[in-house]
């Protein structure tokens, strides 16, 4: 983070007044979660008060309209404390990554925090809405776990990713695993003779000074697949559990969200050829991962 030596509260404006807050909250504008208030759909430009050192105009007039899915403030002074941009470079143009540089560079010299989710699939249908509900969860229950100080072997608090209860489909598992009525959704249209395989499969990096990427695919027909890519980037951020199991329970959903459109309308699939072309780059590009790639065993020949 830019360090401007002013206090945040120069660069940034609340998101409410308590009285706006109020009538926002009876109209179902906006709402509260893991004692924080969210204001959904602003623009940067709507909690920033101007310029700061270090920024450019250009840097500013570019960053200032980005459209972010979430702004989450602080329940008494509604100060923003960080937001949640979702976003698709399809369509966008090879300045996407520009933009996203410019937006970064400005949040960074006001104090924002950022969390960025990539992914055609998660815009909308109401996925928002589940990403930032499971985050700010994960950070509650993160914040107030406890370590049990009788484990001699000092482990840490246990995740939120790892609770175990009643899944939707009457299983025990993983419930805050984003991706768990996914897999479900897939073994049920397996036994409705939809797809050629019930299991969705998953891989995750985590890119040197970049993001976190998610992987998942599920055979609909012979050698015919979704595929989904979703990317994850934390810009001063904690998202309350480790990012790249997020990440990768994120593409099992936008897999997900594929499948409730199954039967609605000739599907967009990779073929075996294109996913063994797009595995081949990414262990073509190893050297640039932050942590040793952990898939090798993988293959679609």
């Amino acid at each position: 983070m830019v360090d401007t030596g002013i206090g945040a509260d120069l660069w940034l404006r609340p998101i409410s007044t308590p009285a706006e807050h109020a009538a926002r909250l009876a109209r179902g504008e906006v709402f509260e979660r893991g004692g924080f208030v969210v204001q959904p759909d602003w623009k940067l430009s709507q909690i920033t008060r101007r310029r700061p050192p270090g920024i450019t105009a250009h840097q500013w007039s570019s960053a200032i309209r980005t459209q972010l899915a979430f702004v989450v403030g602080d329940p008494y002074s509604f100060a923003p404390t960080f937001a949640v941009e979702l976003t698709d470079k399809v369509g966008r143009g090879p300045e996407a990554n520009r933009d996203d540089r410019m937006t970064n560079a400005v949040c960074a010299a006001v104090g924002l925090q950022l969390m960025r989710v990539e992914s055609a699939a998660l815009r909308g249908g109401g996925n928002g809405r589940r990403i930032i509900d499971y985050v700010l969860d994960a950070r509650t229950f993160r914040d107030t776990a406890e370590v049990d100080e009788s484990d001699p072997s000092g482990a840490a608090p246990l995740s939120y990713r790892d609770i175990i209860g009643r899944l939707p489909d009457g299983r025990s598992g993983y419930v805050n695993d984003l991706g768990a009525v996914a897999r479900a959704a897939a073994v049920d249209a397996y036994a409705s003779r939809q797809l050629a395989d019930p299991i969705i499969r998953s891989l995750y990096v985590s890119w040197a000074d970049g993001p976190v990427e998610g992987w998942a695919w599920l055979e609909v027909r012979a050698d015919h697949f979704f595929f989904e890519r979703v990317r994850f980037w934390q810009h001063g951020f904690s998202c309350g559990v480790d990012p790249v199991r997020l990440v990768e329970d994120l593409a099992v959903a936008a897999v997900g969200e594929q499948l409730k459109r199954l039967g609605d309308a000739e599907p967009v699939l990779y073929t075996r050829d294109q996913l063994g072309r797009e595995l081949a780059a990414l262990r073509a590009r190893q050297d640039e991962l932050a942590d040793d790639f952990a898939f090798a065993h993988i293959s679609f020949d």
